[in-house]
């Protein structure tokens, strides 16, 4: 019995041993593959590289910012931070100085979005984002500008452009007025301050042309009054309805009765 408590007892210490042994190499695989990250800060870019190479990272150029405080072509700022422990190949973000403010921001309001591109090329600056505003009028014009013209004391040589994009403009919306007894001038003042077309037509009927034929003379008729000036008798769409801009407005004319001459029977 004691023989067999003996040859347990080994066994378990065997395994524990394996155990921790097994343990003991991953831990060593583990941080073998780690890489403590170095400060790179206010180092060149190329000696950050090279510091990097040592200690099995790369470096990744991610933003270019203007400072007055450190030179041009150095590191402004590193993600991971220094002390930071990684993955080797691991890349570390860094921000590299321009010096200071060196470039006038040029205006370029007005400008096509390819003239202004050209510019910004031209002065060494970087193409920000392009937003697009549905507007009416001549596309890829360049509407407002970020940094501002001649803007001081700016991050980075980053211009970005809002630029007028006709194609998704709606057109203005207005509540359709009441034409009816207008006369067509009035008419068409007022659909045109509304942005609308007038398209009037007439209800008055053609005059019937006469027999061929001599008829009996008959008593002449009783004289009718004459007609009054035209004005609108109709319109469509109806007042109240939702119009939009460069819509066409049909209307009705008609005449109205000419008033009667004073002193007459």
């Amino acid at each position: 019995m004691r023989r067999i408590f003996t040859l347990v007892l080994g066994a378990l210490a065997m395994v524990a041993v394996a155990l921790i042994s097994a343990f003991v190499a991953m831990r060593l695989a583990i941080h073998g593959r780690e890489a403590l990250v170095p400060q790179f800060t206010g180092l060149t870019v190329a000696d950050a590289s090279k510091a990097a190479g040592n200690t099995g990272l790369h470096l990744a150029l991610e933003n270019r910012f203007y400072s007055s405080e450190v030179p041009a072509g150095r590191i402004l700022a590193q993600d991971p931070a220094p002390g930071s422990r990684v993955r080797r190949e691991w890349p570390v973000r860094i921000t590299e100085s321009l010096g200071s403010q060196s470039v006038s921001i040029p205006d370029l309001t007005g400008e096509s979005e390819r003239a202004a591109t050209v510019s910004i090329r031209r002065l060494s600056l970087d193409l920000g984002a392009v937003a697009h505003l549905a507007v009416p009028g001549d596309p890829d014009v360049v509407l407002s500008q970020t940094p501002m013209v001649n803007a001081a004391g700016v991050d980075g040589p980053r211009v970005s452009l809002l630029v007028s994009d006709p194609q998704g403009a709606q057109p203005a919306a207005y509540v359709m007025p009441s034409l009816v007894g207008l006369s067509p001038a009035a008419a068409a003042e007022r659909a045109s301050s509304a942005g609308l077309r007038l398209v009037a037509s007439s209800d008055s009927p053609e005059p019937a042309s006469p027999p061929a034929t001599a008829a009996p003379a008959t008593p002449a008729p009783a004289e009718q009054p004459a007609p009054g000036p035209a004005i609108v008798t109709a319109q469509t769409p109806q007042p109240g309805r939702r119009v939009v801009q460069g819509q066409a407005v049909q209307v009705i004319l008609g005449h109205g009765a000419q008033p009667a001459a004073a002193g007459s029977q």
